[in-house]
């Protein structure tokens, strides 16, 4: 059953969200912008924007909505935990592996898993993504976190987007890069020719890839590649736009030219501070074996 609240403002106390949350402490301020938008909150009677400017006298009326049942089966699905507490946890996705149900993916995804093996996780991303603060493609393995309560969520969720976590991949691509590293600095947004796809596009989103070269091989580059902006397909856009399309990548690069499915990418180095006591934390998942019998191959042939 919905709750309601109503508060009659007698101080000026900036932006609406923010004095909402000033008011119902226990709700996080993506809550709170959420039930905005959808026209659950109101000021004197009428609908309004996050940023409006509470005026004394102002009326504001809440009412929280439902919490919608989680509609995603939980199935026993083996999946590395590599850290967990009460706030959160890390996990280290295996290649293959899609992290949220969707149209396609209806099971066997992270999600499904996590449903079996957590018993509490962040709602704030709704009820096909609980506890998912960032993704991962499907043929990417590594490292990803995983909200257990709202307010870690929005914690993690905001040092990815002030760029204050640390993301290092390892990829092998197409060619040899002559210089040791470089940046990329290049906007990415839906290809304007084939939706299913990202691209280098002048109105597109901001997006800033750095990369070094960690081994070169006959016709392949090792390299470690970290991430400024999180967009979808950042690194496998950028690597393809510079001429080095990722091996393996079954959408910007060549297909079949090394043994597995799916791009040669992996999320190895995963850094943030605590959401609660604000440690820097830090963790590291080795190359998957199939990355790792590769680059053996390779060495063994240059």
């Amino acid at each position: 059953m919905s709750q309601t609240y109503q508060f009659k403002i007698e101080n000026e106390n900036g932006r609406l969200d923010k004095v909402v949350v000033e008011l119902l402490p226990t709700f996080t301020r993506s809550h709170v912008q959420q039930w905005i938008k959808e026209g659950d909150v109101t000021v004197n009677k009428n609908s309004a924007k996050p940023n409006y400017k509470v005026q004394v006298g102002d009326i504001i009326d809440i009412t929280e909505p439902e919490l919608i049942p989680l509609n995603v089966e939980a199935e026993d699905i083996p999946i590395e935990i590599v850290f967990e507490d009460e706030d959160m946890l890390v996990i280290n996705k295996p290649q293959g592996m899609v992290v949220h149900p969707s149209a396609g993916h209806q099971s066997g995804t992270l999600v499904n898993a996590l449903m079996f093996h957590v018993k509490d996780l962040s709602g704030i991303n709704g009820t096909i993504r609980p506890g998912i603060v960032h993704r991962i493609d499907k043929d990417t393995s590594g490292l990803l976190m995983v909200a257990k309560n709202d307010l870690a969520h929005e914690n993690l969720a905001a040092q990815l987007k002030d760029h204050s976590s640390l993301r290092e991949y390892y990829a092998l691509v197409h060619g040899v890069i002559p210089h040791d590293k470089g940046t990329i600095d290049a906007p990415v947004g839906r290809s304007k020719n084939d939706r299913k796809k990202q691209d280098i596009i002048d109105d597109g989103r901001a997006a800033i890839t750095h990369f070094q070269v960690l081994e070169r091989f006959k016709d392949f580059t090792l390299v470690s590649l970290k991430l400024e902006t999180g967009r979808t397909h950042q690194i496998r856009v950028h690597m393809k736009y510079i001429g080095y399309p990722l091996a393996g990548d079954p959408i910007y690069g060549p297909r079949k030219t090394l043994p597995g499915k799916g791009q040669y990418l992996h999320a190895r180095v995963l850094g943030f501070n605590h959401p609660k006591t604000n440690e820097f934390l830090t963790f590291e998942a080795p190359l998957p074996k199939l990355f790792e019998d590769t680059l053996t191959e390779l060495r063994e042939t240059r």
